[in-house]
């Protein structure tokens, strides 16, 4: 039998072997990363837990409670909006550091001094609030410094099973701490938290500089175009990371991609939003809602395991379309009200169905200018979160009208829906990785930015 050879004369190459999650946690600096996440979502869980019970004790009002709860992501928006470009024009390590010390703040106070007035308690953590996706975008920018090749796309699925299980573990811990201490221990454990974790930031990342120098590369554009203002420093943060955001927005590749990892997931956030309404309807009790809530998040942590573990990159970028698919499909049925176990079974298949974003991490990457990255991850962010923040409502208002089952079942038809839309980014059948123009001026932006000088 005889072998045939290339004409190059070169043998093929053999087929990458699959990534190990031993192989990434071999790298120290991915450990450092994986320590700082998991401190940094569990000292979040305490706060938002703690506060929420703090506010509760204080004023026994269920808005003010409410509004508690969503004081640690609804300033989200505002810090991704305006503050993002950051994470591009500082060092990581510093930037990385510097937001889990700010997040660290309101827990510290707020623990040593329970007495505070509502409000102030309120300002403290929203104000904190919006530095966490600079954070973030700064976290997730350094990891494909840290992780090569198929590694990071593992590396990100770490990050989200750690995400995950740690929201689980964190309510768990955080109950189990209020049954025999005071709300303000567990805030002052989460400031603890945080504040450990930007001690392990800081001296566990090696230094690196910052991937965008914002007067030589401001300077380097205006005098390529022959600009009378070169040399002259981009005016604020704030409009560099507006310019920044409308630069990435406008390429249809970006714009695509980042859609495809918000759509599905707003939606099926929605359709989680009508959970405990759902359970009443089928005439349990609250406490029945527990194992549903569940569902999702374990579906979830299974899907990224098996994905992310045990298919070759190609294999998820395939799967990337019919898993979004998969996400709405099984929330269509609960229009018919099944029994709790049945339920449960489908809201985990549905949280299954998020290992999609598996396939679209390393096409997201590859379609970025490297001075944006960091801004890029938290545009990402902020729009997840926005989304995730407006369309439960939405979701409520519809349950209203027809009640729970059919408002999660038409929530699964317009995630179904989003899918086949968003098919082309999903599938890889957008343009090639991304050749952005020019940089957008901030200089040209309409009008001053208020409260900017």
């Amino acid at each position: 039998m005889t072998t045939t050879t290339p004409r190059s004369g070169r043998l093929p190459a053999p087929p990458a072997a699959r990534t190990t999650y031993r192989s990434l946690f071999a790298v120290a600096e991915f450990r450092v990363l994986f320590a700082t996440l998991l401190m940094f979502v569990l000292g979040f869980e305490f706060e938002i837990l703690g506060l929420s019970v703090l506010v509760y004790a204080q004023t026994r009002s269920a808005f003010l409670t409410a509004l508690a709860f969503s004081m640690g992501f609804a300033p989200q928006a505002l810090g991704g909006a305006l503050f993002t470009s950051l994470a591009d024009r500082l060092p990581p390590r510093l930037v990385i550091a510097a937001g889990l010390l700010t997040r660290a703040v309101p827990g510290l106070v707020i623990g040593l001094w329970p007495a505070l007035p509502v409000p102030a308690m309120l300002a403290l953590v929203a104000a904190a609030a919006t530095a966490t996706p600079v954070f973030t975008a700064a976290n997730s920018a350094v990891l494909p410094d840290v992780l090569d090749g198929d590694r990071y796309v593992l590396g990100r699925s770490v990050f989200s099973l750690t995400g995950s299980a740690t929201q689980i573990i964190g309510l768990g811990i955080g109950g189990a701490i209020l049954a025999v201490l005071p709300a303000n221990r567990l805030l002052l454990a989460a400031g603890l938290s945080l504040l450990a974790a930007a001690v392990v930031a800081r001296l566990g990342l090696r230094p690196r500089p910052a991937r965008t120098d914002s007067r030589s590369a401001r300077t380097d554009a205006r005098s390529a175009r022959g600009d009378s203002r070169a040399g002259r420093p981009a005016r604020g943060i704030v409009r560099a990371t507006m310019a920044g955001n409308l630069e990435l927005l406008a390429d249809r590749t970006v714009r695509g991609l980042l859609l495809a990892q918000w759509l599905p997931a707003w939606f099926v956030t929605g359709a989680e939003s009508l959970i405990v309404p759902y359970a009443g309807s089928l005439g349990l009790p609250p406490s029945a809602a527990s194992p549903l809530l569940a569902a999702t998040p374990a579906g979830m942590l299974l899907g990224d395991v098996v994905v992310g573990r045990f298919c070759r990159p190609a294999t998820r970028q395939r799967l990337a379309f019919p898993l979004a698919a998969l996400m709405g499909a099984p929330l269509l049925v609960l229009a018919f009200r099944p029994p709790l176990p049945v339920t449960g079974t489908l809201l985990f298949a549905c949280g299954f169905g998020f290992a999609y974003m598996l396939g679209v991490q390393q096409p997201f990457l590859d379609s970025l200018p490297e001075r944006l990255r960091g801004q890029a991850f938290g545009l990402n962010s902020t729009g997840m979160m926005t989304g995730q923040g407006l369309i439960p409502p939405v979701a409520g208002g519809l349950a209203a009208l027809s009640g729970a089952g059919p408002a999660m079942a038409a929530v699964g038809a317009v995630t179904i829906l989003a899918a086949l839309l968003l098919r082309a980014p999903l599938t890889g059948r957008t343009s090639s990785p991304a050749e952005i123009g020019p940089a957008v001026d901030v200089d040209d932006l309409p009008g001053e930015v208020p409260g900017r000088r």
